[in-house]
């Protein structure tokens, strides 16, 4: 059984992947895998970008996506017409374009956005994970992987990718629908601020700051540039104390990572002289 393992970390976001898609689908008629990819307003692998925090402290990744190929395909039930869309030995899913009456049912029924429909053939249309490439003996992956000047995308047997699978993830897990397509290094949140001093107009450097979840807690020490960072944090509600030498802490309650957190700029205040 085929899949893709694709490591966000290494992704680049240089949509070769995406570009190499529409090079292979757009004008060419592949059927009885697919027909032509219209010019515009289809990407079957599409390239999502992920701007996380706010400035001056901001992340960004890729995120590369096909359709998932999914072992338990919502797509497949939803469509009325028996066959149309049907799961292949090596786990591939395939719209059959000419079986297809555009009912748009298996559009509707894709979590995660990756069926299009093609208004000028009325039919539903997605990645096939380049099948007739695949079935041609000459090509062992995909275009998208091909093209991948990173490597971030990889295309075998499940056999071949079982460690990295391992320490892997899927999208949208909790709706249970089984993708064969498999991530890698997806950032987790972070909670970052700059400390500084408002009298002096300074930053305050060497900081300790403590970020205190249920059942762990992260130290961290200010930069040269008064900054600190907490990543890779699971979804969740922390505290925070920050405590520097001759100023008074200071504390953060109930911090949400619902999404990534940039505090901003934190004053201290000069501890009082004990009389």
């Amino acid at each position: 059984m085929k899949v893709f393992v694709i490591d966000v970390g290494i992704c680049n976001g240089c949509y070769s992947c995406q570009i190499a898609c529409k090079d292979e689908h757009v004008g060419n008629d592949w059927t009885p895998y697919a027909k032509p990819q219209p010019d515009t307003g289809q990407f079957w692998l599409r390239q999502t970008e992920h701007i996380r925090g706010t400035v001056p402290k901001v992340r960004m990744h890729y995120i590369p996506t096909p359709c998932q190929h999914c072992d338990e395909a919502p797509c497949i039930p939803a469509c009325p017409i028996e066959n149309t869309i049907y799961k292949r030995d090596d786990g591939l899913v395939i719209i059959d374009p000419e079986k297809c009456t555009g009912c748009k049912s298996c559009v509707d029924a894709c979590p995660y956005d990756a069926i299009f429909f093609n208004e000028s053939l009325n039919i539903a249309q997605k990645c096939t994970g380049c099948a007739h490439l695949l079935d041609g003996g000459e090509w062992k992956i995909p275009r998208c992987a091909d093209s991948c000047p990173t490597e971030a995308i990889k295309f075998g047997e499940e056999s071949e990718f079982k460690s990295q699978i391992a320490r892997a993830e899927v999208l949208k897990p909790e709706l249970g629908c089984k993708p064969r397509v498999y991530y890698l290094n997806i950032p987790k949140k972070f909670v970052a601020g700059t400390v500084y001093d408002p009298v002096e107009k300074e930053v305050v450097i060497g900081a300790t700051c403590t970020l205190s979840g249920k059942s762990q807690n992260w130290t961290a020490t200010t930069d040269g540039f008064g900054d600190f960072w907490f990543q890779g944090l699971a979804d969740g509600t922390y505290k925070l104390k920050i405590e520097a030498r001759g100023f008074a802490a200071r504390s953060f309650d109930k911090i949400s990572t619902a999404k990534d957190v940039n505090l901003g700029d934190i004053p201290l205040s000069k501890a009082r002289a004990n009389k």
